[in-house]
């Protein structure tokens, strides 16, 4: 067993050694993944299964993408918004941040899926069920959440309480605008319609110049 452990540790020694890695600005080890795979040997053998986490991983860059291109518009009409008092631009930004926010968690749900994928169902030499049995003992390898993951659901939250707010607001402008028009329409002079007999010239007969016409 002290064999095994030794070069199991040897393996992930020499595979950390041969993956090249970078500090990132918030001072954690990262490296890159290259999520394009060209058709060769090694990806004719890949399963359904593990074509699927594949496609998963790439749907959770492609679902943030378009969560921000979201908020990005968002920005735009709910300054408007503001800006003008306008009801339909307030709903518009309600409508894009809770359009963000479902974007996002369905991010967050797929990214959740690949490690499902990742831990329970894929049976291949590149998943954890290929892992060496000295590795899956607790101590060898941790697995934790980082606080990137958890602002990730604080942002989704956020975007949602934000929609959420976003459409009260343009509920009270508009009761806001209905209760102005009843005050308007208080100091507005009534017309009716002038139901007396027309002006009738057949009274005086004859040309009009004799009558200073």
């Amino acid at each position: 067993y002290k064999e095994i452990e030794e070069n199991a540790s040897l393996n992930v020694s020499f595979f950390f050694l041969s993956v090249s890695t970078y500090i990132s600005p918030v001072q954690t080890t990262c490296m890159n993944i290259n999520y394009y795979l060209s058709e060769n040997e090694v990806s004719a053998g890949f399963s359904e299964e593990r074509w699927e986490r594949i496609y998963m991983a790439r749907s959770v860059i492609g679902l943030y993408v378009t969560g921000f291109f979201f908020i990005f518009l968002s920005f735009f009409t709910g300054v408007a918004g503001c800006w003008k008092r306008s009801h339909g631009n307030v709903v518009a930004t309600g409508l894009l941040q809770l359009l963000a926010a479902l974007v996002d968690a369905g991010a967050m749900g797929l990214w959740h899926g690949v490690q499902y994928y990742d831990y329970q169902k894929l049976r291949d030499d590149m998943a954890y069920f290929g892992w060496p049995d000295v590795l899956k003992h607790r101590g060898y390898t941790n697995f934790y959440y980082g606080w990137s993951y958890i602002l990730a659901w604080i942002g989704v939250g956020m975007s949602l309480m934000t929609a959420i707010l976003f459409l009260c607001a343009a509920g009270c402008l508009r009761r806001e605008k209905k209760v102005e028009q009843a005050k308007n329409m208080q100091y507005l002079m009534p017309v009716y319609p002038d139901k007396r007999q027309p002006y009738n010239y057949t009274a005086y007969p004859g040309p009009y110049y004799q009558y200073g016409y």
